[in-house]
């Protein structure tokens, strides 16, 4: 136990480390967004449209889990598991109408989180502070709204991960996640292929991500919990743009100069971005979004 507790603590210093690094360069480039956008399959966007394209992720991500637009409905208090700088706590609380707290491993993140949140307005609806997913600080039954944004791939116990989306879900409570997951095994496959697991542990070395699982893991896991109107779909097609889009962010000249700014990490992931664009082309990567409800 002891092991697996110090192996596990290194892996969250790392992803602290790695956001505590980058999110100052991802909020330069990208805005206050830190995940991918949503776009129509085979379309061209300019780099004006690619913000756009994140806030529409978040639309796209509520419809998909048939969040209700009448008001009656929406959800009055939301968690932000995985939060990074804020953007979906504060979009989703100026939507809504409702409160959010955000949690991060990042110190850094949580203090600009909290920066933005004043700066907005939002400081008596939104909060953020450093804390363990695997651990809530919340009491069981807390929050109409159960929200990860591309945070799943870092959580070395996923079965952990999600009976902790689950606790903290009030009754009648939606719970979205939106993840990175690898393709899914055939029926006569117990595992990847070498080629594939050596692909992506270049990029868990880079990102500081434990194993990977694939998108019908999380749905038996949601299963195994008695969670209701569990669907699943693979999102990849519609992301896709984005990856050569960071890219060439990385190679203007602003893009070059605030990645040298900071730091040895933000670099190793910047160029690790062509491992994540193979490992899609190879039809080995997937970006899922799995949805359910906590039963009333």
């Amino acid at each position: 136990m002891a092991g697996k507790e110090e192996k596990e603590g290194k892996l969250q210093k790392g992803i602290a480390e790695f956001y505590d690094e980058s999110s100052g360069l991802w909020e330069n480039i990208w805005g206050d967004h830190m995940h991918h956008g949503f776009y129509d399959p085979d379309s061209t966007v300019s780099l004006s449209d690619h913000r756009l394209a994140q806030i529409r992720m978040i639309q796209e991500s509520l419809r998909f889990a048939s969040v209700s637009e009448e008001r009656s409905k929406w959800p009055k208090s939301i968690v932000d598991v995985g939060c990074g700088i804020g953007g979906s706590s504060r979009y989703l609380a100026k939507k809504f109408g409702a409160t959010s707290v955000g949690i991060t491993l990042s110190p850094v993140q949580a203090q600009r989180a909290n920066a933005l949140a004043a700066a907005q307005g939002l400081d008596d609806k939104v909060s953020f502070e450093v804390a363990d997913a695997l651990k809530q600080p919340f009491p069981d039954g807390k929050f109409d709204l159960v929200w990860s944004m591309e945070s799943g791939e870092h959580m070395p116990d996923k079965a952990k991960f999600v009976g902790e989306l689950a606790r903290v879900a009030a009754p009648g409570a939606t719970i979205i996640i939106v993840t990175w997951c690898h393709r899914e095994l055939g029926p006569d496959e117990q595992s990847l292929h070498p080629w594939e697991q050596d692909l992506l542990k270049k990029i868990c070395d880079a990102y500081y991500l434990p194993a990977w699982c694939s998108a019908s893991d999380y749905v038996k896991l949601l299963q195994s919990l008695s969670l209701q109107d569990i669907k699943s779909e693979d999102w990849s097609r519609f992301v896709a743009p984005f990856w050569p889009a960071v890219i060439r962010s990385a190679l203007t000249w602003n893009g070059l100069t605030s990645l040298l700014r900071s730091g040895l990490k933000a670099i190793k992931g910047a160029l690790a971005m062509p491992l994540m664009i193979k490992g899609y082309k190879k039809n080995l990567i997937k970006f899922a979004i799995i949805t359910c409800r906590k039963p009333e």
